[in-house]
């Protein structure tokens, strides 16, 4: 079990190469390169990233892109180590605040229809059917774009 996330804090460019490696361990041949991640940080303030902390380093990161009236999420990941602790909430509690800051009504993500535990937690947090992208992912995984009302969210 992985000690307590001590902190969240924004992506810098000194951990891109890390997180090339963990997103390789944790999305195979569905992993950002690393000239991908150094293309999403070069798109602040549009594009805004924050990763998870403990004891023992990086547990997870995630990602947005403010379009105005909309935000997506562009990443959610959470290592083996820190997985059923809450940090995958906490993460898209942190989103949802940005989103809503920035002026979003609406934010939308994308998830692999095989990704049970990414469904049930953004399920649990209000998220709806939008539209699915039939065989959209390797091996012929349906996309699934869900939605959240931010209308009623308070900062």
């Amino acid at each position: 079990m992985s000690a307590a996330v001590t902190s969240l804090r924004e992506v810098r460019w000194q951990d891109l190469e890390v997180l090339a490696e963990l997103e390789t361990e944790l999305f195979g041949t569905e992993a950002w390169s690393l000239t991908s991640w150094w293309g999403e940080l070069a798109g602040r303030p549009r594009r805004e990233y924050l990763l998870a902390e403990d004891d023992e380093g990086i547990v997870g990161y995630a990602g947005l892109d403010h379009g105005g009236e909309v935000s997506d999420v562009m990443t959610i990941a959470v290592l083996p180590r820190a997985r059923r602790t809450g940090l995958g909430r906490r993460l898209l509690e942190e989103l949802v605040a940005r989103s809503v800051a920035a002026g979003a009504d609406r934010l939308l993500l994308e998830v692999r229809a095989d990704n049970d535990a990414a469904r049930g937690l953004y399920a649990a947090r209000g998220f709806d059917l939008l539209q699915t992208r039939r065989g959209y992912y390797p091996g012929g995984v349906d996309a699934l774009v869900l939605a959240l009302d931010l209308t009623q969210e308070t900062t």
